[in-house]
C-alpha cells in the first residue's frame, strides 16, 4: 500500500470549447476548463450568492481525448477523474512559474458527459438504455460502457426530494 492519494473528481461545465494540440510524437493533448459553482444565501442579507472556481484540464488519453473533441463542446456538463499535477516552467521574463491542473493520464481517468439530449450542446445523445455514455481510461479497454439502469426512456422523470 503507497500510503497516498491524488485524486480528483469533478461535476462542472465548460467554459469553452476544447483545445487539442498534436505532440510531436503524434499524440494528442486535449486541455478543457471546467467550471465548479458553489450556490448559497448569504445569512444577514438573505441574498443569492455563488462562486465559482476554474479548473485546468489536460487530457492525454487518445481515446477520452477523441470524446472530448467530438462530443464536448462549450456548457457541456462532465464530470472528470484525475490527478492533480504541477508544472512549472520559465516565462519570456525570465521568471519561474506555476500551474496546477487535472491530469487524466493514458490509462487513468474517466470522462462522462452528464448532459441530457439537446442540453449544453455538448453529445446530446443517449446509449440504447437511457443513461449517458461514459468514458473511462482504465487499462486500454475504455470505450463505452453505460452508466446507469438498463429500463426504458421513461426514468427521466424528476426527482421528488
Amino acid at each position: 500500500m503507497s500510503g497516498s492519494v491524488n485524486k480528483v473528481i469533478l461535476v462542472g461545465n465548460l467554459g469553452r470549447e476544447p483545445e487539442v494540440r498534436n505532440l510531436q510524437d503524434g499524440n494528442k493533448v486535449v486541455q478543457l476548463s471546467v467550471a465548479t459553482s458553489e450556490r448559497w444565501k448569504d445569512r444577514q442579507t438573505g441574498e443569492p450568492r455563488e462562486k465559482t472556481e476554474w479548473h485546468r484540464v489536460v487530457i492525454f488519453n487518445d481515446r477520452l481525448g477523441e470524446v472530448a473533441e467530438r462530443y464536448l463542446h462549450k456548457g457541456s456538463k462532465v464530470y472528470l477523474e484525475g490527478a492533480l499535477q504541477t508544472r512549472k516552467w520559465t516565462g519570456n521574463d525570465g521568471v519561474e512559474k506555476y500551474t496546477t491542473e487535472v491530469v487524466l493520464q493514458r490509462f487513468r481517468g474517466e470522462l462522462t458527459m452528464l448532459d441530457a439530449k439537446g442540453e449544453g450542446g455538448g453529445y446530446g445523445g443517449r446509449d440504447s438504455y437511457g443513461g449517458e455514455p461514459s468514458y473511462g481510461g482504465g487499462g486500454g479497454e475504455s470505450s463505452g460502457r453505460s452508466s446507469g439502469p438498463a429500463a426504458g426512456p421513461d426514468l427521466d422523470d424528476d426527482i421528488p426530494f
